[in-house]
This record gives C-alpha cells, structure tokens and sequence, in this order.
C-alpha cells in the first residue's frame, strides 16, 4: 500500500472525505461504488467496486465466442479497466486503463464504430485502435464497454459485427441485473 501523507478526520455522522488527488488520479466519481474492506492490522480498504468485475469469467467467455464470431480482437472493459479479452494476448490487456477515447464513448451512451483507429486507442498502451465500442448500460448506468478492436489483418468491422456487439453489451448489462 502507498502512503500518501494524508490525513482526514472522520466527522460526527461517520464520514471521510477522499481527497480531490487521491478521486482524480483513481478515476473516482461522484456517485461511485466504493467497496470497503477490513485487514488483520487494522486497516481500512476503500476499492472501486465494479458491477461487470462480478461477472469477468462469463465475460471472459462471451469475449471468447464473439471474437471468433467477428474475428476481431475483442475486450470487454468496466468504467475504468479492460476485465476479459480474446484474440488479443491476455497479458498485453488485462487491467491496462481505459483511454480518455473509450471514456467518451460510455460517457455518450451511444454505439460508435470507426473505420480508421488512428486517434481512437482503447486501453492504455495498447497499440490497438477501436473499430466498434458499445456502452454497457444496466439499471440507466454506464457500466463499462464491450469493445472490437483493430486486428493485424486490417479487417473492417461490419453491420454484423456492430449488432453483435451490441446484443453482447445488452446481454451483459441484463446479466448484472440478476
């Protein structure tokens, strides 16, 4: 754990106030989920929680079926981490952050597709751009994305790969709701 310096005083109702720094750098936002966590020695864990993290093995799996179905790389990201990947190495994507890009893009709650990936890099170095991203809503809150990516071919995403993307991101925002 890293030490920050910082030190808050919990106020008469129980509360603590997160440094702006410390919500900035962690991509925390007003309204956010935190999960709080208790150690051994005493201390006091705050962690993002994400809803789709729940759901990362079947994640993993639909990834899977819709990378072969498209045949595009495909990850499938919360707000701020890519969570399941296929037809791209696990290890170059996994945990890497959302770019500023792939933010915009659940942030407008729309579907984009892109036919030059240019300026529209998904992850946090990662040199793959986004030819399809799709927001994953559940209960009219953004969620995470479900995201096909530029492969080594040059293959263009299609009508077809855009709806399927778009079932996928449907599909797993009902999932969380059960």
């Amino acid at each position: 754990m890293k030490a920050t310096g910082i030190v808050r005083r919990i106020d008469d109702l129980g509360r603590v106030v997160i440094p702006k720094e410390i919500r900035r750098t962690m991509r925390i936002r007003e309204g956010d989920p935190l999960e709080i966590y208790t150690s051994v020695g005493g201390e006091v864990i705050f962690k993002k929680y994400s809803p789709i993290g729940e759901l990362a093995e079947f994640a993993t799996q639909y990834a899977e079926s819709l990378a072969q179905a498209t045949s595009l790389p495909v990850i499938i990201c919360d707000r701020d981490h890519c969570i399941a990947a296929s037809g791209i190495s696990k290890k170059e994507v996994l945990e890497r952050r959302v770019t500023s890009a792939l933010e915009d893009i659940m942030e407008q709650r729309r579907s984009v597709s892109y036919e030059n990936d240019d300026y529209h890099m998904a992850l946090e170095g990662v040199k793959r751009g986004i030819r399809v991203g799709v927001p994953i809503i559940n209960a009219g809150d953004v969620s995470g994305a479900v995201v096909l990516m530029s492969d080594d071919n040059g293959n263009k995403a299609n009508d077809s790969d855009i709806k399927l993307a778009s079932v996928a991101a449907s599909f797993l925002g009902k999932q969380m709701e059960c």
